[in-house]
C-alpha cells in the first residue's frame, strides 16, 4: 500500500489506475470531466452536462476567481475543473489525485492547451494533503469524497488549508439521511465501501471543522439522469468501445449503474451541490 493511503483509497487507485477504468471514464464518460452532469436532454452529450456542472459550480462561488486566487481540486480525475477555471478565471489550480494513469493524461492536457504553467497536479490522497494550512482561497471536489471511509478527515483536510474567508464547494453521490439499511448494497459493492456520506452528515462534519453553510442544493434527478445516460451509452455504443474495454467491465458497469439508477429512483441516493465557508 502506498505510504498515507487508506486500504479504501489504495483500492480506488488501483481501480482508476486500470487500463479496462482509464479508457472507459476517458472515452465513455466524459473525458475531461468524469462526474455526473447537468442534462438540458435526456440524449445530451455526456461531456456537454459534464461541463455544464462545472460551469454551474463556478458561478455559485461568492468569491472573485482571479490571477491572485489559488484554487484546489480534490479529486482532480482527468483535470477538466483545472483547465476550466484557469483559462476562465486565470487562477492557480492545484489537482489533487490518486490516479497516476489519469494524472498522466491531465498533464499532457495541459501542455496540449498551454494551461501548465498555471495548474500543477499532485499525485496523492485527499486524506492527507500536502499543503500548509492556509494555502487555498478555494476547495473543490466533485464526486470524489465518496471514494473515502474517512469522508470526516477529507472535509477536516478542506478546512483546514482554506485560508479565512476561502469557500469549499463539492458534489458527492450520497445515500439519503434516512435509507433503510441494507437496500444500497448492490450500490456499495460496486465502489468497494462500506456506506456513502449523506447530506447530514457533510453538514455535520463541515460545522465540527468550522465551516459555515452558504447553501445546500439538492438536484438528484441528475444523478439518475446521468447514471441512466452513461448506460445507455455504453449499451448503443459496446462495438466500439471493446477494443479498449473488455467485455467483462462493461457487462459489470452496466449491471452496476443500473442499481445506482434504480436506487436513486425509489429516494435512497442523494446528490447536489454543498457549498461552505470559512469563517474570515
Amino acid at each position: 500500500m502506498s505510504e498515507g493511503y487508506s486500504d479504501v483509497v489504495e483500492t480506488a487507485r488501483d481501480y482508476y489506475n486500470s487500463e479496462d477504468a482509464d479508457n472507459f471514464y476517458y472515452h465513455v464518460w466524459g473525458g475531461e470531466d468524469i462526474h455526473i452532469g447537468l442534462y438540458q436532454s435526456e440524449d445530451e452529450p455526456i461531456r456537454d452536462a459534464s461541463r455544464r456542472t462545472v460551469e454551474y459550480m463556478a458561478s455559485k462561488i461568492t468569491l472573485k476567481l482571479d490571477a491572485d486566487k489559488t484554487v484546489l481540486d480534490m479529486g482532480a480525475g482527468y483535470g477538466g475543473v483545472a483547465r476550466y477555471l484557469a483559462k476562465t478565471y486565470g487562477c492557480k489550480v492545484v489537482a489533487l489525485n490518486l490516479s497516476e494513469r489519469e494524472n498522466e493524461r491531465d498533464r499532457a492536457m495541459n501542455k496540449e492547451q498551454g494551461l501548465d504553467h498555471l495548474i500543477e497536479v499532485w499525485d496523492g490522497s485527499f486524506e492527507s494533503v500536502a499543503a500548509d494550512d492556509a494555502s487555498f482561497d478555494v476547495v473543490w471536489s466533485q464526486d470524489s469524497i465518496l471514494h473515502s471511509s474517512e469522508r470526516a478527515r477529507v472535509i477536516a483536510e478542506a478546512a483546514r488549508v482554506l485560508k479565512p474567508g476561502g469557500e469549499l464547494i463539492m458534489t458527492d453521490p450520497m445515500q439519503a439521511d434516512d435509507c433503510p439499511e441494507g437496500v444500497l448494497q448492490p450500490v456499495y459493492d460496486r465502489i468497494h465501501l462500506p456506506s456513502l456520506g449523506s447530506i447530514g452528515f457533510y453538514r455535520e462534519a463541515a460545522r465540527q471543522n468550522g465551516l459555515e453553510e452558504v447553501e445546500i442544493e439538492e438536484m438528484t434527478e441528475y444523478l439518475v439522469k446521468h447514471y441512466g445516460r452513461v448506460r445507455r451509452e455504453l449499451e448503443q455504443n459496446r462495438e466500439s468501445i471493446t477494443d479498449k474495454v473488455s467485455d467483462a467491465y462493461i457487462d459489470r458497469m452496466i449491471t452496476g449503474l443500473g442499481h445506482w439508477v434504480e436506487a436513486g429512483s425509489q429516494g435512497y441516493l442523494r446528490w447536489g451541490v454543498l457549498h461552505f465557508r470559512k469563517p474570515a
